[in-house]
């Protein structure tokens, strides 16, 4: 069983998502030795227990003592009742062959659950320590600590999967997440990383410390950092409650205060009525179409010469897996109430999506070249099929239905025949209205319009840019008007 699948057991069983840090602070020990650290975990413990998500005690207190202080770290871990994962903040990253005694030293000898760790050294570092489903690390990506901006918020470029370096941690840690093993620490005082990070990592959870001594705001860290079911953001609380004149009770008031604030977040997210699976599927699509950076907001210029609010690539899908099955998945629906014997994928983005679904559905699959081969075969088409037969053709957006109208033209001229065109995403933008008017029918998985609704209801992007980008839909007639004419003289079917 993975770690998350786990610590959400025990948040659920409890209704808390409150972690007890165990910080013994010298000034606040009754005596600054190992034995007064073992006396302060233990009160503490056995003060919160049934209020703890989890516990997570910091190594360096521990380690000033040298090795009585680490003896006392593993009576400290012993002590926490059977159950409540333990994840033991160290902070740790070095290479793979060090990394496997530091994995060692964290799991087998002290016993704990879960690690923080520094990805700065790769995945290679990272390894040891997932290798191990039932282990848990919490990658750092965001801190909340002021010097953070320094290395975290440097502007990235070419292949990155973000725009920042932790926008990049968090998109790894969503593709390396393979054992459900896999978290990230993200500063409660970074409350708009917070909402970005939950982004790009839908589903992962979070170790969001700051809130009290660091001043981090509970409501607002919660609004941005929770997942759609209420779960996903783990609160780490220290000194906020050790140095209460009644531990039990600030544990108590800050366990309902996240509770509350959960409850209102969860809330505004659902829908009147439940969603079906079909439903949630979609969801969970646009949500991950977001997330992988295939759609952005901001101000874009087209290929068009037009300044849109919203720019779509869908080439990022072949980055995220999961994502692109999900989206092959999508297109099952359609296809399933139509009548055709192989799929068409156009080049370039549509590729990867037209295999995803004919791995799924069980459809050979074909394409067509966009630059013919000057050597070998010099194929317009690569794959199998016979003439006569009828093909679907697959792609990933549609604007204008340029792109369509050219493969469906080398299509008919080696003998197969099209009536259907299934996108991801109609932009609205002409294309279903001109292929119409040559006799071909476009389907749509999404409208532009149904995922600005989508994401406006999730409260996953900002109401001013989801009224932008309906305002430029809105703007679109003289588009509409181009693509018309460009095929208003193309052969019928």
């Amino acid at each position: 069983m993975g770690f998350f699948t786990v610590l959400e057991q025990r948040a659920r069983a409890v209704d808390s998502l409150l972690c007890i840090g165990l910080d013994p602070h010298p000034a606040d020990l009754e005596e600054n030795t190992p034995q007064g650290i073992l006396s302060f975990c233990r009160k503490m413990i056995a003060a919160t227990a049934d209020l703890a998500a989890a516990f997570k005690p910091n190594a360096a207190f521990f380690e000033a003592f040298g090795a009585p202080g680490w003896q006392v770290l593993a009576e400290v871990i012993a002590s926490i009742p059977p159950g409540i994962p333990v994840i033991l903040d160290a902070k740790r990253g070095d290479i793979a062959s060090t990394a496997e005694a530091y994995a060692q030293a964290v799991f087998l000898t002290m016993k704990a659950n879960a690690v923080t760790l520094s990805p700065y050294l790769g995945r290679d570092s990272l390894e040891p320590f997932l290798k191990d489903p039932a282990r848990g690390v919490f990658m750092l990506c965001k801190t909340s600590n002021p010097g953070a901006s320094d290395l975290q918020d440097l502007p990235l470029s070419g292949q990155a999967l973000g725009h920042t370096l932790y926008e990049h941690v968090a998109a790894l840690a969503q593709q390396w997440n393979q054992n459900d093993n896999l978290g990230l620490v993200v500063g409660a005082t970074q409350v708009e990383a917070l909402r970005r990070v939950r982004q790009l990592a839908p589903d992962l959870w979070i170790l969001a410390p700051g809130v009290g001594a660091q001043g981090g705001d509970l409501e607002e860290a919660l609004g941005a950092g929770l997942r759609a079911d209420g779960l996903g953001l783990l609160v780490p609380v220290s000194r906020a409650i050790s140095r209460a004149a009644d531990p039990r009770q600030a544990a108590l008031e800050l366990r309902d205060a996240i509770r509350q604030a959960a409850r209102v977040k969860t809330t505004s997210m659902s829908p009147s009525s439940p969603l079906d699976e079909t439903q949630a599927s979609r969801l969970r699509v646009a949500q991950g179409l977001l997330a992988a950076g295939c759609v952005k907001f901001g101000k874009f210029t087209l290929k068009s010469g037009l300044e849109s609010p919203i720019y779509i690539d869908l080439r990022q899908l072949v980055s995220y897996p999961q994502l692109l099955q999900q989206v092959g998945e999508a297109y099952l629906p359609i296809l399933n109430a139509l009548e055709f014997s192989r799929l068409a994928g156009l080049p370039y983005a549509a590729i990867p999506i037209a295999t995803a679904v004919s791995l799924l559905g069980g459809w050979p699959m074909l394409y067509p070249r966009k630059e013919v081969k000057t050597y070998g075969t010099k194929a317009e088409i690569e794959g199998l099929f016979n003439p006569g037969e009828q093909v679907v053709v697959i792609d990933d957006l549609a604007t204008t239905g340029g792109s369509k109208f050219e493969a469906i033209e080398k299509l008919n001229a080696a003998g197969m025949q099209v009536k259907d065109v299934v996108v991801l995403i109609d932009r609205q933008s002409g294309a279903k209205e001109a292929l119409a008017l040559a006799g071909y029918q476009m389907h749509a998985v999404f409208t532009l319009t149904e995922l600005l609704d989508l994401w406006e209801a999730s409260h996953s992007v900002p109401a001013e840019q989801i009224e932008q980008a309906r305002q430029f839909i809105a703007c679109t007639p003289e588009y509409v008007h181009f693509s018309s004419a460009f095929r208003r003289n193309a052969p019928l079917v």
